[in-house]
């Protein structure tokens, strides 16, 4: 057996967290627990799933360090939170989808002085969060 090295663990860890997160009913909870928090009974009526369903994802979800538990209650762990908000702002991005594909047009048509770029993007994204991200990587 081969230890994997720094990046491979990475690369491992990454996957587990979103494999964590990859069927639609453990997104749900995931969300919810985020939104709400997370009383086991509530969630399971709310979200019109098996208990097993439920704890089966519940169990995904801790063992990625995702979610924990405290006194009977579901909450995202520091880990949650951020890929939380990782994942609204894959949502935000997939609302300027049409828009992200125009500029990547433009990108691949024209090549753009990096000044022209972030002002065409500046004026294409109202998300101050996305158009951090685009700016960074010219």
């Amino acid at each position: 057996m081969t230890i994997p090295n720094s990046s491979e663990t990475a690369a491992i860890l990454v996957a587990d967290t979103l494999r964590a997160i990859a069927d639609d009913k453990s997104l749900v909870i995931f969300n919810t627990i985020g939104i709400t928090g997370g009383d086991p009974d509530i969630l399971i009526t709310r979200l019109g799933i098996t208990r097993k369903q439920f704890y089966s994802r519940l169990s995904t979800l801790t063992k990625a360090s995702l979610i924990s538990r405290k006194s009977r209650r579901y909450e995202l762990t520091s880990l949650g939170r951020i890929v939380d908000d990782a994942h609204l702002m894959i949502g935000t991005a997939l609302n300027k989808f049409w828009k992200l594909k125009a500029l990547d047009s433009i990108e691949t048509e024209h090549k753009l002085p990096i000044g022209e770029r972030n002002r065409i993007v500046s004026t294409l994204i109202d998300s101050e969060d996305i158009i951090k991200v685009l700016v960074k990587h010219t």
